[in-house]
């Protein structure tokens, strides 16, 4: 025989579970300290001055 289900209790586990999930990727994105956001700034700023160093300059014409 087939488990009776009770389709509310499912809908709203699965609606619980949608927005932990959410939650989670918004605590990833944006909870971090800011020793860390000055980190990442640092290792973005690196990284594009070390890109803006290997440029060619424009061909003028």
């Amino acid at each position: 025989m087939a488990e009776i289900v009770n389709l509310r209790a499912v809908r709203k586990t699965r609606e619980r579970a949608k927005k932990r999930a959410e939650a989670d990727e918004n605590a990833a994105r944006f909870g971090r300290t800011k020793a860390l956001k000055a980190l990442e700034k640092a290792r973005a700023g690196k990284a594009r001055d070390a890109l803006d160093a290997h440029r060619r300059e424009e061909p003028q014409g």
